[in-house]
């Protein structure tokens, strides 16, 4: 047999009831749809059943049908394993319950074959996506997927979809920075993806939720927390060459993460303003003995203080000393600014309202530090913590964030 176009991996364990019946309704779509030399991989993970049985009878009744074998579990280990040893130009995988629908397999492959993206995904979260499946799992998929797109900047739609597909020479470039052998695999490899600037074409699937899935659901989310917590050191410590393999590969530094930083910097504003609006309050109130222009401007600084650094650490991934003192002095402009803006509001309520008391102060103030709000982020993410290349063209971590170029087909 030729070198393969698709090599398309099933991972199993413990299947021997529905391996034959997936793996042949697998050639039957691949014969009839899938014009180029293909190849079909059971890749058995440790199977205690009769497992390896049936992938032999299948393999011998099939010649694209091979067989390999794993004497430790986990789908990670077994998708890497398998990827990196073949010989076909598009490598792919599928769960053996084919909860998604096969009619998504071209168009999960074309772009690849293009050369237009360089990883494929099938998402259950797009609009055009048809999901029949419990609440308990859907608030699962969806609650991981929010909570990577706020500690890794993911922009990524559905990391767990078991439906995916990778060129080869991309595989290569990946999969010896992929730790995990288990589930957090499809995660860890398209984090890294979006790092080094590639491409991750997304499709929109029918899926249909298997009533004998075995996956434990709530063992399998407290992993891919670790994997998270994980792979969030990794990447703010600089041990993963994600600009490398993006000047390789010949990627330019993409857009910023506008989304995930919009939420970090709300949390971090709404936090801050809380703190600032109770400060003020504590200050002007008659016990103190401050006026209200006072009590804004101590309250302000101290506000300022914690929201610059949080939001230089969290929101746009700076650490160490570098620029340190350059960002203290644009924070303290920016303080100015703020400061001025809150300041004339309250300028103009003693005009109007000589005697306001102290609750209609705090209103004016709250109302005036929002309407900044916006204009101070723009001058954080476009000024303050704007890219600035290092040694090599280096961006220095988590500025910017990858975008990614999302594509359907329907």
């Amino acid at each position: 047999m030729t070198a393969p176009v698709l090599d398309l991996v099933v991972p199993v364990h413990d299947e021997e009831h529905t391996l034959a019946a997936c793996v042949h309704r697998l050639h039957h779509h691949l014969t009839a749809t899938f014009p180029y030399p293909f190849r079909i991989t059971v890749a058995d993970n440790a199977s205690r059943d009769g497992t390896p049985g049936v992938a032999a009878t299948v393999a011998a009744e099939l010649d694209e049908v091979r067989v390999v074998r794993l004497e430790q579990k986990g789908r990670g280990r077994a998708l890497k394993a398998v990827w990196s040893g073949s010989d076909a130009s598009i490598l792919a995988y599928t769960d053996v319950d084919l909860s998604t629908d096969l009619d998504a397999l071209w168009p999960l492959l074309a772009p690849l074959m293009s050369g237009h993206s360089d990883l494929a995904i099938g998402t259950r979260l797009h609009r055009d996506s048809r999901v029949v499946r419990g609440p308990r799992r859907e608030a699962v998929s969806r609650g991981y997927n929010t909570i990577l797109r706020a500690t890794l900047g993911a922009s990524f739609s559905d990391a767990q979809c078991g439906f995916k597909a990778i060129r080869a020479d991309v595989a290569a470039a990946l999969l010896p920075l992929v730790e995990d052998p288990g589930w957090f695999f499809d995660t860890e490899l398209l984090v890294l993806a979006q790092r080094c600037g590639l491409r991750i074409h997304e499709v929109p699937v029918d899926w249909y939720d298997d009533p004998d899935s075995r996956v434990d659901v709530v063992a399998t989310a407290r992993d891919d927390l670790r994997g998270v917590r994980r792979m969030r050191r990794a990447l703010r410590s600089g041990a993963l060459p994600t600009d490398e393999i993006r000047a390789r590969m010949g990627r330019t530094t993409p857009a910023a993460g506008l989304g995930a930083q919009t939420v970090r910097f709300g949390v971090v504003g709404a936090g801050t303003t809380v703190l600032h609006l109770g400060l003020f309050a504590l200050l002007a109130s008659a016990g103190a003995g401050l006026g209200a222009q006072a009590a804004n401007l101590v309250a302000l600084v101290l506000a300022t203080l914690v929201n610059t650094q949080a939001n230089r650490r969290w929101t746009f991934g700076v650490r160490g000393g570098e620029g340190l003192l350059r960002h203290q002095a644009q924070g303290l402009g920016v303080f100015a600014a703020t400061w001025g803006f809150t300041a004339g509001a309250l300028a103009l309520l003693g005009v109007g309202w000589p005697a306001a008391p102290t609750v209609v102060e705090t209103l004016v103030v709250g109302v005036a530090t929002v309407t900044s709000t916006v204009a101070k982020f723009l001058l954080m993410r476009g000024w303050m913590f704007a890219a600035r290349p290092g040694p090599a063209g280096r961006v220095p971590d988590g500025v910017p964030e990858p975008s990614l170029d999302h594509v359907t087909l329907g």
